[in-house]
C-alpha cells in the first residue's frame, strides 16, 4: 500500500509540472534570462517558440533547444512592437502548431549605467535622451501589451491559457542610487540606473494585475515575476555594495528563475493569478 501511494505522489508531483504537448512563446527569447526561460520549458515537454529580432539569430537558438529536448521548436524573427508583425507570427503559430499555451513577456531594452561616447553621464534624469524613453517603453511595455492582446485572444478562445510577465525587484522598490556612485565625481555627472527600467518594469505588474482579472472568465492566468540581479562579471566594487542590500548577501546565478518559471506556467500554480512572485534573495523584504 505505500509503494502505491509512494507511486502516486510521484505521479501527481510530474503531473505538475508536465508540459508536454503546450506550445510557449518566449518573447525575447535570445537573451541570457529568456534562453534559461526557453530551456525549463523545453525540458519539461513543451514546444517552444524563441521571438527576438532577426540580428539575435533566434532560429539557431531553437534549433539549439529542439535537439536538446526533442520537442519540436520554433525561431522566428518578430518585431513586437509591430502589430502586424505579431499577427503574423500568430498566424504562423497557429498553421503550423495549432495553440498557444503560454506567454512569456520578457523582452525589454536594458538601459545601461554608463556614460556616452563624449563623456556625458546620459542616464541621469535631466540628461535622459527621449528617443531612449521611447524606444525602452516600445519594448518593454508596449510590446508586452501587444503580445498580450494578439496571443491573449488565442489562448482565451480555447479557455485555457498563461502569461508571465518579467518585472524586476526594481518594479517593485526604486533603484538605490548609492551603489552606482563613483568617488569624486560631482554630484551632477554621478551614473544612475535610468529611469525607464524601473517604469518599465513596474508597468509590467500593473498590467499584470488589469489582464488577470480581464481574462479570468475565461481561464487565461496572468502572473509576474520579479527577479533580482543576475552575476555576470559585474565590478566588485559595485557588487559589494549591492550585495550588502541582499539578506543572502549575494546576486543571482542565471539559471535560479528556472523553477518559479515553471512553477508559475504549469499546473503547480493553477489557482495563482494576478500575483507578482518575487525572487530576489530577499532584498525587497528590507
Amino acid at each position: 500500500m505505500e509503494n502505491t501511494t509512494n507511486v502516486r505522489n510521484a505521479d501527481r508531483i510530474k503531473s505538475l509540472f508536465d508540459l508536454t504537448g503546450r506550445v510557449a512563446i518566449v518573447t525575447g527569447g535570445a537573451g541570457l534570462l529568456g534562453g534559461h526561460h526557453a530551456s525549463i520549458l523545453a525540458a519539461a515537454g513543451a514546444h517552444v517558440i524563441l521571438l527576438d529580432l532577426e540580428v539575435c539569430n533566434p532560429l539557431i537558438l531553437a534549433e539549439g533547444l529542439q535537439q536538446s529536448y526533442g520537442q519540436e521548436c520554433a525561431g522566428l524573427a518578430t518585431d513586437i512592437t509591430s502589430e502586424q508583425s505579431l499577427l503574423q507570427v500568430n498566424e504562423e503559430i497557429m498553421k503550423r502548431f495549432g495553440r498557444i499555451d503560454i506567454l512569456i513577456n520578457n523582452a525589454a531594452n536594458n538601459p545601461k549605467v554608463e556614460a556616452d561616447s563624449t563623456g556625458k553621464q546620459w542616464s541621469r534624469l535631466e540628461n535622459f535622451p527621449l528617443e531612449v524613453w521611447n524606444a525602452d517603453i516600445a519594448v518593454g511595455l508596449t510590446g508586452a501589451f501587444l503580445c498580450s492582446r494578439i496571443f491573449g485572444q488565442t489562448m482565451a478562445k480555447r479557455s485555457r491559457g498563461v502569461i508571465v510577465n518579467i518585472s524586476s525587484d526594481l518594479g517593485v522598490i526604486a533603484p538605490d542610487q548609492r551603489i552606482y556612485r563613483k568617488e569624486g565625481v560631482p554630484k551632477h555627472e554621478q551614473p544612475v540606473k535610468p529611469v525607464t527600467y524601473s517604469v518599465v518594469k513596474t508597468g509590467l505588474i500593473g498590467l499584470t494585475r488589469y489582464l488577470a482579472t480581464y481574462w479570468a472568465d475565461d481561464n487565461v492566468r496572468v502572473n509576474a515575476i520579479s527577479p533580482g540581479g543576475i552575476f555576470a562579471g559585474q565590478p566588485e566594487e559595485f557588487t559589494r555594495k549591492l550585495h550588502e542590500l541582499i539578506p543572502m548577501k549575494r546576486m543571482a546565478r542565471e539559471d535560479e528563475y528556472e523553477g518559479a518559471i515553471l512553477f508559475l506556467c504549469s499546473d503547480a500554480s493553477s489557482y495563482m493569478t494576478g500575483q507578482n512572485l518575487i525572487v530576489d534573495g530577499g532584498r525587497t523584504v528590507l
